[in-house]
């Protein structure tokens, strides 16, 4: 595939998607980014605003095995991994696998299930596998994590992790919509009863593993010049250096970043990175990556302020 094929596939989703789902552009983009680039999405927004209904879509439009697991404070790590049954006809043990054998996973309410089962996610994430009694069993190389929760509930939550937060390529924040968009929401959804789904609006598959597979090892041909690398490296070591910031961003984050660059130059066509597409998505990668100085918590300060601030003084080449 070609990256002006990709640049029209990704047009071609954003199409399908937008049949359905109001006002979604901007987590659109940053779920095909992410897709492409082969990182995980956190999407963190009130009750009500779409989130699942968006994640049901975009696999719809996408054309990948789409799965979902709804997170509960008494739901089990093998409730999402699957586990060896022994069967007494054959005097062996069978795997039953967990939902999490899927293309597209959608983590809903992530934060209303304790560590132990957030933990379960870990290997998936970061390594495309899951082990069960001691045996390897790897998932679709596909598989992405699009995970949701809810910033204002306080009761029955717990946070996620530092080191499960790091796994995510994106932290979206998803707020209420413009009085314009609610509109049209009210008007395309009003008359429906039930739960929306992405068959109801006429939401066509697109794409297909192969075809996103293909679109990724396009977005590897992209160049990344020195320059780019160094402008990275560059903005993620000053977020580690910054007053007000307790603990900066992990290597692993300027890996992300780079990648997603990458991702983005090729659903826009280029066959090369420039700085917009790093500042683009630096809010993203590092939003949920940074944690304030208490000093800078008590002033109210927030990292969104912080990051647009480190783009600004890091130089960025020409």
């Amino acid at each position: 595939m070609t990256l002006e094929e990709t640049a029209e596939l990704a047009s071609a989703i954003r199409a399908e998607v937008a049949k359905a789902v109001v006002g979604m552009d901007e987590p659109v983009d940053h779920l095909l980014i992410g897709l492409i680039a082969q990182g995980h999405v956190l999407l963190e927004g009130p009750p009500g605003t779409a989130k699942t209904f968006l994640a049901q879509c975009f696999a719809r439009a996408s054309g990948l095995d789409f799965g979902r697991i709804q997170f509960t404070p008494d739901l089990l790590p093998g409730d999402i991994l699957g586990s060896n049954l022994f069967n007494f006809q054959t005097s062996s043990f069978t795997l039953t696998r967990g939902p999490i054998f899927c293309e597209l996973l959608l983590a809903d309410e992530i934060n209303r299930t304790p560590p132990k089962t957030q933990a379960a996610l870990l290997e998936a994430m970061q390594e495309r596998k899951v082990t069960l009694d001691g045996e390897a069993h790897p998932l679709s190389p596909n598989f992405m994590v699009v995970a949701t929760q809810n910033p204002i509930e306080s009761q029955g939550v717990y946070p996620l992790p530092e080191a499960q937060l790091d796994r995510f390529a994106f932290k979206l924040l998803v707020p209420y919509p413009s009085a314009e968009e609610e509109a049209k929401i009210v008007a395309r959804f009003g008359a429906r009863s039930g739960a929306p789904k992405a068959d109801d609006f006429g939401v066509a598959m697109v794409a297909g593993a192969e075809a996103i597979a293909a679109a990724q090892e396009a977005a590897k041909t992209v160049t990344l010049s020195d320059e780019i690398v160094g402008y990275t490296v560059a903005l993620i070591r000053a977020t580690r250096d910054h007053a007000d910031i307790a603990s900066g961003a992990s290597p692993r984050a300027a890996v992300l970043l780079a990648n997603a660059a990458r991702a983005r130059a090729a659903l826009e066509g280029r066959d090369y990175v420039v700085p917009d597409d790093v500042k683009a998505l630096a809010t993203a990668t590092l939003r949920h990556r940074l944690l304030l100085s208490p000093a800078a918590e008590i002033e109210g300060r927030k990292v969104e302020d912080l990051v647009a601030q480190l783009i600004e003084q890091t130089e960025a080449p020409r």
